[in-house]
């Protein structure tokens, strides 16, 4: 059995970019993040001890968004990825960033999705 933990639509303000008026301002990213987990001890124990907290995963995003800057989503979403599995117990992490204010024509939008083993 494998679990997965997801949070998706995290939005959060960050400075990140090519250009230097991209970063000088706040912008929207959107993140959607899944940690599989090392165990699948919480389908079976009903605990929050032997799962990922949701808010703790939220925190982790959070930090690494708007405590840093990065000029490609690429870095951003690989960076997340790492903090994610330096903190949690889990086997995998896949980060997907979404700049949605950023619009490229016929509505489509820059995203990037990292995976890390």
């Amino acid at each position: 059995m494998t679990v997965e933990v997801a949070l998706r639509g995290v939005e959060l303000l960050g400075r990140h970019g090519v250009d230097d008026d991209e970063r000088a301002r706040p912008q929207r990213f959107r993140f959607d993040v899944t940690l599989v987990l090392a165990s699948d001890a919480p389908a079976a124990s009903d605990r929050l001890e032997d799962t990922v907290d949701y808010r703790a995963v939220l925190a982790c995003v959070r930090e690494v968004c708007t405590g840093r800057e990065f000029r490609l989503l690429e870095r951003l979403a690989a960076a997340v990825a790492d903090e994610l599995l330096r903190r949690f117990d889990a086997r995998e992490a896949r980060v997907t960033v979404t700049k949605p204010d950023v619009e490229l024509g016929d509505r489509a939008t820059p995203a990037v999705t990292v995976r890390r083993p």
